[in-house]
């Protein structure tokens, strides 16, 4: 299954659209999630890298939206932070001789492929503000 990326990712920009453009530390980050701010720190640098976040370095420094909540499309930000299939892989080679195993793999990476895209179709239909409103 795929790991916590998403939701830590999701979580951290919910947290920053909150403080309304304040610098937040990856300390008071990671505190709210309980992770370790290591982690936190890596997923602000890959939120950097595609866009939705800035940060300042230093003492003092902290991170920010880098955009306004209603132009973080959901779906964007699912696609930034996934690298694996949502419903896994077979990690077995299937007998090449039984008429279900020597097509499975094939099957299932066509069921997993259409999940992930309605996945991604319904991320792609909201926004961090309209997630954020749920907190509100």
């Amino acid at each position: 299954m795929n790991s916590s990326r998403f939701s830590i990712s999701l979580h951290i920009l919910t947290l920053l659209d909150d403080a309304k453009g304040m610098l937040v530390s990856s300390d008071y980050l990671a505190g709210s999630i309980n992770i370790n701010p290591v982690l936190v720190r890596k997923e602000i640098m890959n939120l950097r890298k595609h866009g939705f976040v800035d940060s300042k370095e230093g003492k003092g420094g902290g991170s920010f939206l880098a955009k306004n909540a209603s132009d973080i499309n959901l779906g964007e930000v699912y696609k930034a932070v996934n690298n694996n299939n949502i419903l896994g892989q077979s990690k077995n080679q299937p007998n090449p001789k039984c008429p279900i195993g020597k097509q499975i793999n094939q099957h299932l990476n066509t069921l997993y492929s259409d999940a992930e895209k309605a996945l991604i179709e319904n991320l792609s239909n909201q926004t961090l503000a309209d997630f954020a409103l749920r907190f509100k």
